[in-house]
């Protein structure tokens, strides 16, 4: 496996679903950034389990440093943090060893790994490993908010038959007043009953996130293999369930002209360089421009339902029905928000250490 990120700062995460305890080793991290832990804290129990639209299991996720911070402050060695499973229901798993559930990784792993792979609760491919990463994301926050204005947010855009309009104009208000949100949109009510149907047909609904960062400087991202959308690309993509991310306008590139789609540049009255339009996301050239980094990224539904669906059992060698137990989220996407934040944030703050611009 593959469990490292990063090349000015390398990101290891461990552990597995129903294993003892996740975490992850940031290294690279320069000395005497202050970490908040409140702060820290509220990112946690952003993407934590449980809730009302959220899979009944419940884990503090508080996580314990074990190196790398002295005194409230890093230290220049490696950071190890390690958050605790203490709410695993393994059994739950039992019948599952051979039965490979749809749209999971059971089956490519299995012939992967030659079935010594972890399957309760996913193992090491569940979404409970996001939990590190937004530990990890919320350090690379703080250094960086050391040397930039950095601020980022999230809305749902598009979840089942909902849908919003894209940002056009992002302030840091308006990220601000997302993060506090527990589902960032327009309209909570409908986006909770969506989710609420879903689960009560024993089903899952996927969506669309777009998360903008505010304050990234200009020259970040070195072309053409380490462009900026492709640092973020690659840690977005290893977050489990995306499917999909799209920078700026996206596929509305499609239907566009150049003359629509270029961003004319101006002076601001701080004799800034800006431009009056953002369809690009903030990055040309593989390059940051100083304007906000804007993407979008899709999320498909939870694979684990409870429908009863047909699949392979490979002990039998015949098709067998099945019906998955256990807690599941019916919509990741809620979760999902504050991880993409902070795998964007370790990706620029990556960026910002190799001090290439």
């Amino acid at each position: 496996m593959s469990n490292t990120y990063g090349q000015s700062i390398r990101l290891s995460i461990f552990g597995e679903s129903h294993g003892k305890a996740i975490g992850m080793v940031l290294d690279g991290v320069e000395p005497g950034v202050s970490i908040d832990m409140d702060q820290l804290e509220f990112q946690m129990k952003r993407r934590a389990p449980g809730g009302a639209l959220a899979t009944s299991r419940k884990e503090a996720d508080q996580v314990e440093f074990v190196s790398g911070i002295l005194n409230g402050k890093t230290c220049a060695s490696p950071i190890c943090g390690i958050i605790a499973n203490t709410n695993t229901h393994s059994q739950d798993y039992a019948n599952l060893a051979a039965w490979m559930r749809p749209s999971h990784a059971d089956y490519p792993a299995y012939m992967k790994y030659h079935g010594f792979n972890d399957i309760r609760g996913g193992g090491h491919f569940s979404g409970r490993l996001t939990a590190p990463l937004v530990a990890a994301g919320e350090i690379c926050n703080r250094a960086l908010c050391n040397h930039m204005p950095l601020q980022a947010g999230s809305h749902i855009v598009k979840l089942g038959e909902y849908e919003e309009p894209l940002w056009s104009d992002i302030l840091p208000d308006v990220l601000a007043s997302h993060e506090k949100m527990a589902v960032p949109c327009q309209d909570p009510d409908q986006v909770a009953s969506i989710i609420e149907k879903a689960r009560m047909d024993m089903d899952s609904v996927g969506g669309i996130v777009e998360t903008a960062l505010w304050g990234v400087p200009v020259g970040l991202g070195d072309p053409f293999f380490d462009s900026m959308e492709s640092r973020l690309s690659h840690i977005l993509f290893s977050v489990p369930a995306v499917k999909g991310v799209m920078f700026g306008a996206g596929d509305g590139f499609a239907s566009m002209k150049g003359s629509e789609a270029n961003d004319p540049y101006y002076f601001d009255n701080e004799a800034l360089v800006k431009t009056r339009t953002n369809h690009n996301g903030g990055i040309l050239g593989g390059i940051t421009t100083g304007m906000p980094i804007v993407f979008r990224t899709i999320i498909k539904p939870t694979a684990s339902i409870g429908k009863k669906q047909m699949s392979v059992n490979l002990q039998t060698g015949q098709e067998e029905e099945g019906q998955i137990k256990g807690r599941h989220d019916p919509c990741i996407v809620l979760r999902a928000v504050p991880v993409l934040e902070a795998a964007a944030k370790i990706a620029v703050y990556d960026a910002f250490r190799e001090g290439k611009f």
